[in-house]
């Protein structure tokens, strides 16, 4: 089995897979700090819980947007499952599609993975939007080139920054509003609606702004943990691709030892 390993800002996701399907997984808070002996332990822990062994991994594949987390990770490879890992992005393992914007090599591998992944599974123009630590929305063109796209705050970040700045302004959950009624009658309905809708709205107006400079007919491809919270409150995803960048990381594996 192959161990797909994607570093964000926020969590580093550890999965299974076999045959490109995902049989498990599992996310640890990102702490660049975090030795190869402590992801150890705390993977073979949750391995045996689903019945697995660490001699069942026969490779291991890594993203990371955090270049500080990679070292420990290699190194768990080495160590623990006694192979290799392959760096997505590297000459070993290089991206495959042409990146065309003015500076190539800044291009986040977790975009670079999602934008391989997509291509492979839905044809066309391509608008893939990932909810993590930021929400990044990356333009591919039916030939697979990457294009450009756009970053902005995360939900979560647009939250925290609120309720740091403001003082008397309580934490809330990240969830839908009781109503679709965007006139707020306290103060908790009201920050439900501005981060909510308004994320939402951002959302809607960004890919209406992206659907017309592209103009060509383009898919929506929604991926990253927040995806569903959205999705039966817009219509605006044609997709949602929950495991994405796992997947992608799974074809790259598999296109590096076919070609090898």
């Amino acid at each position: 089995m192959l161990l797909a390993i994607d570093a964000g800002n926020t969590n580093v996701v550890f999965a299974l897979v076999e045959a490109r399907r995902i049989v498990a997984r599992w996310r640890i808070a990102t702490d660049p700090r975090r030795t190869a002996d402590e992801y150890a332990v705390w993977l073979s822990q949750l391995l045996q819980l689903e019945g697995f062994d660490r001699s069942q991994v026969h490779g291991v594949i890594v993203a990371t947007v955090v270049p500080r987390a990679l070292h420990n990770l290699q190194v768990l490879a080495s160590k623990y499952f006694a192979t290799e890992a392959v760096i997505a992005g590297s000459p070993a393992a290089p991206w495959g599609f042409s990146i065309d914007v003015a500076e190539p090599q800044s291009l986040g591998a977790d975009r670079a993975v999602n934008t391989i992944a997509a291509h492979a599974l839905h044809r066309g123009d391509l608008i893939v939007i990932d909810f993590g630590t930021a929400t990044t929305f990356d333009v591919s063109d039916f030939s697979g080139a990457y294009k450009g796209g756009i970053i902005a705050p995360g939900i979560n970040l647009s939250l925290d920054a609120l309720v740091t700045a403001a003082a008397k302004l309580p934490r809330i959950a990240i969830e839908a509003p009781a109503t679709t009624s965007v006139i707020g009658r306290d103060t908790i309905s009201q920050m439900h609606i501005g981060i909510f809708w308004g994320y939402i709205a951002m959302i809607e107006g960004l890919v209406t702004r992206l659907k017309a400079e592209i103009g060509r007919p383009s898919k929506v491809i929604a991926t990253g943990g927040l995806a569903t919270l959205f999705e039966k409150q817009t219509n605006v995803f044609d997709h949602i691709e929950p495991d994405l960048t796992i997947q992608g990381l799974a074809m790259m594996w598999e296109n590096t030892h076919i070609a090898a």
